[in-house]
């Protein structure tokens, strides 16, 4: 057990500030109040853009070395304080022991891939004789850092999505403000430590927890020329809206769908889709919500799913045995557990679970639900699955594209032809095959089409959105 402290600075230029202790961050298991951390005004958050724009010459001046050994040190200190982070992740976003371990090493991966990739900022050059005019005349681009950037993190992964805003800012080069999520700031804060180690110019970064009221300028600010937002659909849309010229990033939500095969390996998919449905409590945006089964193997797949999903241990986070924790809130657990509750009332067949108590929600399956319920079109964001069969390839694949959504799908089949037509039919940012929905690896491009969101993070590809080419065009005389 790691001891947590009383109170969390916020982080202003580079600088520990503790103004105040007016965020209250609650053990999300046990309802009391864990810790306390200051709040950001909009004063302290006028002063953080003034700090970034003041930083944005010098950081993008900084030798691709000097961004690496940042970029290292971070990973040499997240490996050091592990336990503390993995701890905190327990505490304030009741994440059960293995998935908090699971997302620290992630943290890890993510500065270690950008450290990588800070040196390998690559350019190219053209030739421009494409027609006589242009005879002599050649063109070299490059990429240079976009400016300063606004991030707003969400709570379910508040090291690794914060990492995945901050570790390619510093790889590129860009200043920028963190609001982290208010319900679990403390990852983002450590970080901030850690980034004061550095030798970062003065206006590199600045962490602020913030009210949502009082954190408008991280939106409307023109200073800022890139905002990058993960987190819910309809607010992620609404700062798009109010965002002015700048750049926006948008990594929104999902209701993901898996379709198992007649052909999969059921074993495997099994082991695989319980996991992707239910691990921290199914609070993934790309977490497994709609099951997909061909009518061959359905009854005896179901069975087999409900049989697992029955011996999944709820509980105490902090036991190492638990796989199943309280959700972010009593409000949520709540607004599923009422969609659950419509669900079979609108003709579902529930198989299993669908009891909460307070934040806590058991995991459940669902079968036969009419389409158009709220289970099944909108984001349930806890554990809740969704069973329905098919007899056709291209139906299954329709049900899968039916949804507002797309961020990614997983498919368990052994066909290379069915594996081929379904990453040109399917309307999502990624195709997992033979491995569920909610399976990333932080070097490779991640992100959602239709009202998933707008670009891709993934190291090297969050530095291309936080960079612009510029030009060089060369007349040869003679």
């Amino acid at each position: 057990m790691v001891q947590l402290q009383n109170t969390y600075p916020l982080y202003l230029n580079n600088k520990a500030v503790q103004p105040n202790t007016d965020l209250a961050v609650t053990d999300k298991f046990t309802g009391e109040v864990a810790f306390r951390t200051a709040l950001a005004t909009p004063d302290i958050i006028d002063q953080a853009i003034a700090g970034a724009v003041r930083a944005a010459e010098p950081m993008a001046e900084m030798a691709s070395f000097e961004r690496q050994a940042v970029l290292d040190h971070c990973v040499k200190r997240f490996r050091e304080r592990f336990d503390e982070l993995a701890w905190s992740l327990c505490v304030e976003a009741g994440k059960p022991l293995n998935d908090a371990e699971g997302e620290v090493t992630r943290l890890i991966d993510t500065f270690r891939i950008a450290a990588e990739e800070s040196t390998r900022n690559y350019g190219e050059i053209q030739p421009l004789d494409i027609s006589p005019r242009a005879k002599g005349y050649y063109s070299m681009w490059k990429r240079v850092p976009i400016g300063p950037c606004s991030f707003i993190s969400p709570f379910n992964f508040p090291l690794n999505l914060a990492a995945h805003k901050i570790a390619p800012a510093i790889a590129i080069g860009c200043p920028f403000v963190m609001k982290p999520a208010s319900l679990t700031p403390l990852g983002a804060i450590i970080m901030g430590e850690v980034l004061a180690e550095t030798d970062l110019p003065e206006g590199a970064f600045s962490i602020l927890p913030a009210s949502r009221d009082g954190a408008d300028l991280f939106t409307t600010d023109e200073r800022l020329k890139l905002l990058s937002f993960t987190g819910s659909p309809g607010v992620g849309w609404d700062l798009k809206a109010r965002a002015g010229k700048k750049k926006v990033v948008l990594e929104l939500g999902g209701n993901a769908a898996v379709v198992v095969d007649k052909d999969a390996d059921l074993d495997h998919a099994l082991a695989r889709i319980v996991f992707g449905a239910f691990y921290q409590s199914g609070q993934s945006c790309i977490g497994v919500q709609r099951i997909i089964v061909h009518a061959d193997i359905y009854d005896r797949f179901r069975d087999m799913l409900v049989a697992k999903t029955k011996t999944l241990k709820a509980g105490d986070p902090k036991d190492r045995e638990t796989f199943i924790g309280p959700m972010i809130s009593e409000k949520e657990a709540a607004r599923l557990d009422k969609w659950i509750q419509a669900a079979v009332a609108a003709g579902g067949t529930l198989l299993c679970g669908g009891k909460r108590d307070g934040a806590m929600l058991e995991a459940t399956l669902l079968e036969n639900v009419p389409r158009d319920t709220d289970a099944v079109r909108e984001e349930a964001f806890g554990p809740l699955a969704i069973l329905s069969k098919f007899t056709e390839w291209d139906a299954a694949l329709a049900e899968v594209n039916d949804s507002k959504f797309g961020l990614q799908a997983g498919l368990f089949t052994r066909d290379l032809h069915k594996v081929m037509k379904a990453w040109d039919k399917l309307e999502v940012g990624g195709v997992c095959v033979n491995d569920v929905s909610s399976f990333r690896v932080d070097n490779m491009p991640y992100g959602g089409v239709k009202d998933s969101g707008l670009g891709r993070e993934g190291v090297r590809f969050a530095m291309e959105d936080m960079s612009e080419i510029r030009n060089l065009l060369i007349r040869l005389e003679g």
